[in-house]
């Protein structure tokens, strides 16, 4: 990853975000820059407009914590978007050497870990890396990814899945356009967070030329961290499924996340759940589940357009 372009292009759409009354500062017609100017942004953060400047080329080499803070607040960052600054500042403050030397802590999942996936029952679970590579999961998520899993591709890829297999996930994700956003957050922040995963680029690389959706929202330069919040699916077995969701990362093991599925006690989602592990079970017979099955037409019902991830 080039790290001055990166950060670049990251503080210049940041400042491009910004409305002048958004941080009390006079608007009005005749700008010719959306939204701060440099001016503007070096004001706000105390620093002269020359060194912002210089900031804004990506040289972030040697500026200290408070800068960045200051920086940060002035363009109005989240907490998501404040660690990627920082994660950029340290890429910048590293020396190619010492990069290369740096070792990874290997993506493997322990027996424990796999065993309290197993243990998880009532919900779709699984480990993930920053790649979007499922690494570990129980019978719920595969029987929830049915689709996905039945695809050669191995390691499983989340976001291989949203961009290159867009008919499947489209009827998966019934807000599409959301699930696509979540996903290139992510990877841009892992991009920030290791610059030099060699099987990040390569991924990047391949997204960017096989889809113009993921190039598009690439150049956008949007983080987030994925901790919790709701979903929503179609699956082509039980229909609508509303559940909410919690990430956890793994002590000792950053880079990771461990995130768990689950319904609302007596929901329709929860008894559908329920029907998609028998569904998923060696000796359940898929047909006596069917969401189009006569026997129960309650199954598939919820509107394939409400929104969702």
């Amino acid at each position: 990853m080039d790290t001055e372009s990166e950060i670049r292009d990251f503080l210049t759409s940041r400042r491009a975000r910004v409305r002048p009354e958004q941080v009390e500062l006079p608007g009005g017609p005749g700008r010719r820059v959306p939204g701060l100017r440099r001016s503007e942004v070096a004001l706000l953060a105390g620093v002269s407009v020359e060194y912002y400047t210089r900031l804004e080329r990506g040289r972030l080499g040697g500026v200290s914590e408070v800068v960045l803070d200051s920086l940060a607040t002035a363009l109005l960052l989240d907490d998501a978007e404040r660690e990627h600054l920082a994660d950029l500042a340290r890429a910048a403050n590293e020396s190619p050497v010492r990069a290369r030397r740096r070792r990874r802590p290997p993506e493997t999942v322990s027996r424990s870990m796999q065993l309290v996936l197993d243990a998880v029952t009532a919900g779709p679970a699984f480990v993930r890396n920053g790649r979007m590579d499922v690494l570990a999961e129980n019978a719920l998520f595969r029987a929830l990814y049915s689709d996905l899993y039945a695809l050669d591709e191995r390691p499983v890829n989340l976001a291989r899945f949203v961009f290159l297999h867009r008919e499947l996930a489209e009827a998966f994700y019934p807000s599409w356009s959301v699930a696509a956003d979540i996903n290139v957050a992510i990877l841009r922040t892992e991009a920030g967070r290791d610059p030099h995963d060699r099987a990040l680029h390569d991924l990047i690389g391949e997204l960017s030329t096989r889809s113009d959706e993921f190039r598009v929202r690439w150049g956008a330069h949007e983080v987030r961290h994925h901790t919790s919040g709701q979903k929503r699916f179609h699956h082509p077995v039980v229909g609508q499924l509303d559940m909410v969701y919690e990430a956890m990362e793994p002590m000792g093991r950053p880079g990771l996340n461990f995130l768990v599925y689950s319904a609302e006690p007596g929901s329709p989602t929860e008894e559908r759940l329920r029907l998609l592990a028998s569904w998923a079970a060696p000796q359940a017979d898929p047909a006596v589940v069917r969401a189009d099955a006569p026997d129960r037409p309650d199954v598939a019902s919820g509107p394939r357009e409400a929104a969702g991830s």
